[in-house]
Formats: structure tokens, C-alpha cells, sequence
């Protein structure tokens, strides 16, 4: 009877889970650009995320014009090509009162973007990125676009972190809590 014991044992304990706590904060530091310099490559198309902003993410630009711009928040680079020639991502910006979230695309090193939907600060939010075979679908709580893609092959690919700006650096430390998610 004990061996029986041992062995139901033996066979629950590589089941257990440890909990963690898989939250990510990226802090962009006053008067950079970058989040991370960290490199993580992916042959993936689907991507999940569930990111919180604080009231950080509130920001004026010295310049006026610059408070249009989209700061990057997440995604990949693509068609195997450097992130500024050919990628997609979120982008964000603090406008009118609001936590915009935008889709950001680079293609042959043009890029173009629109607005998804307004988010709240200090609140989670889903986002989720799949790359399908002519377009990109990205969504934000549900809300989602498809953006056409210039390749059609799935080449090796890597991850895009929180980025301030364009000209203008972060006017202050800026924190943005990222979990990966599951893919579907």
C-alpha cells in the first residue's frame, strides 16, 4: 500500500505548477528612447500580451507636434528584414486626455499607423498580434484591425519593446507592465 502511495505521489508533483509572477515592467528612463536592448527571436505568427499602463504613460512633448506621435509599445520585426525596413507593432500616445493604442507598420521603410481604441491607465489590457500570410490582425480587448503585409513567407523574426518618441526623448520615467500571454 505505501508503493501505491508513492507512486500516485510521484506521478502528481510534475504536474504542480509554481506560481509566479510573469509581469515584466519596462521602464523607459527620462531623456531615452529604449525600454531594453533585450533580442528574442520567434518563427511565430501569434502573439498575446496583457499590458497595464500607469499614470506615467501621461505626457507633454516640448515640442507641440511631437505630442502626435507614436511611441512604440510592442511587436516584431518582419520578412526578415531590420525592424525600421519592414515590421509590426502597437504604438501608444497620450492625446486629448486619453491612452490612444494604435497599429504601427513599417513597410520598405515607410511607416503608416491608425488608432485601435482608447485604454484606460492601471488597468489590464489584452492585446494580441498574429501574422497571417497577407495581413496582420491586431487587437486590443477584442477591438481589432487587419493591416495588409508586404511578404508572404514566415522568416525568422524579432521582438520590438517599449520605444519613446521619434526626435523627442521620454520627458520622464515611464513604466509599462507587460505579461506574455498564451497564443491562440
Amino acid at each position: 500500500m505505501v508503493s501505491l502511495l508513492a507512486l500516485v505521489v510521484v506521478v502528481k508533483l510534475p504536474s504542480c505548477k509554481k506560481i509566479t509572477n510573469d509581469w515584466e515592467t519596462f521602464t523607459i528612463k527620462k531623456g531615452k528612447h529604449r525600454s531594453t536592448y533585450a533580442l528574442n527571436y520567434s518563427k511565430d505568427t501569434m502573439f498575446g500580451w496583457n499590458i497595464t499602463f500607469d499614470s506615467s504613460a501621461i505626457y507633454s512633448t516640448v515640442d507641440s507636434l511631437n505630442q502626435y506621435d507614436i511611441n512604440k509599445l510592442i511587436g516584431w520585426s518582419d520578412c526578415g528584414d531590420n525592424h525600421s525596413e519592414n515590421s509590426i507593432r502597437f504604438g501608444w500616445r497620450w492625446l486629448n486626455d486619453s491612452l490612444e493604442i494604435h497599429w504601427f507598420k513599417h513597410e520598405y521603410g515607410k511607416f503608416s499607423f491608425d488608432l485601435i481604441k482608447r485604454v484606460s491607465l492601471c488597468e489590464e489590457h489584452y492585446y494580441e498580434l498574429t501574422i497571417y500570410r497577407w495581413d496582420y490582425k491586431l487587437a486590443v480587448d477584442g477591438t481589432y484591425v487587419y493591416i495588409p503585409r508586404n511578404c508572404v513567407y514566415d522568416k525568422r523574426r524579432y521582438q520590438l519593446y517599449p520605444y519613446f518618441g521619434g526626435d523627442e526623448p521620454a520627458p520622464h520615467d515611464i513604466n509599462i507592465k507587460i505579461k506574455k500571454g498564451t497564443s491562440h
